[in-house]
């Protein structure tokens, strides 16, 4: 990287730290004033900082438009596929990846268990949301007012016996899904299926989408289903730093070399 290219970049972080007046930027970048006071007026013509009143600058707008910009324009499922198919293949299991869209949890991406048995789900198909382990995964990490909302507003089928019964029920198992950082459906939907799943998070450490590693009892059980939970928050923490950024982009991370 250019000097002049590096200095103006090293700029940004300090005046996200808070406004900063010109001799303050030529001590921090251990430059001249005159070459700081050029870096910064290439920098407000480019939107990138603002000068105020009091001649101080700080970050501009430009920045932040371009910062949101970036952000909707990421693609969480064109970013997570590989890791998917990298966790299928390492372990065979079917693999999901949902959103949460408007009170409801959609499956916006599935990688196909290489078994012969086999669990029914779509693409944009809902999922159960009293019980998957995606739904649960979204849904906890909504504000406290909003999970008790909709919690109370929900209706509880009674798919199996270990369905969640209740909005207080459900209520209590979103919260300890908050504080572990992961999901189970031991049998709440299927009795015959089981599923573990963990959090993809955006820059600012909220989920932007849940993946699942789903199998049935005649497959694997549900305890040798659990062993794979750490193989399953390692692909979504992988995901998460690809999809915020504080990773480089990887071709897929290969779990079965992280197991």
């Amino acid at each position: 990287m250019s000097q002049t290219v590096d200095r103006a970049l090293s700029i940004l972080p300090l005046l996200a730290e808070g406004p900063a007046n010109l001799e303050q930027v030529s001590v921090r970048l251990g430059v001249h004033k005159s070459t700081a006071l050029r870096l910064l007026r290439t920098l407000h013509e480019h939107g990138m900082v603002y000068r105020q009143a009091d001649q101080r600058y700080r970050l501009g707008a430009r920045l932040f438009a371009l910062a949101q910009q970036a952000a909707e324009n990421l693609d969480v499922r064109e970013i997570a596929h590989p890791h998917l198919v990298a966790l299928n293949e390492a372990c065979g299991h079917t693999v999901h990846l949902a959103v949460l869209e408007e009170s409801e949890v959609l499956y916006i991406d599935k990688v196909e268990s290489r078994y012969p048995v086999r669990m029914y789900s779509r693409i944009g198909k809902p999922v159960a949301i009293t019980v998957a382990a995606v739904a649960k995964l979204l849904l906890a990490d909504l504000p406290a007012p909003e999970r008790r909302a909709l919690a109370e507003k929900l209706d509880y089928p009674r798919y199996t016996p270990r369905s969640t019964p209740d909005a207080a029920a459900f209520l209590a198992e979103l919260a300890t899904v908050r504080a572990q950082g992961w999901a189970t459906d031991l049998g709440g939907h299927e009795e015959s299926i089981n599923c573990v799943g963990a959090p993809v998070r955006g820059t600012d450490g909220h989920v932007v989408a849940a993946m699942s590693l789903s199998a049935p009892n005649v497959v694997v059980t549900a305890d040798e289903l659990l062993t794979l939970l750490p193989l399953v928050r390692r692909t979504a923490d992988a995901i998460s730093r690809e999809y915020s950024g504080t990773a480089p982009a990887p071709s897929a991370i290969d779990p079965a070399q992280e197991a």
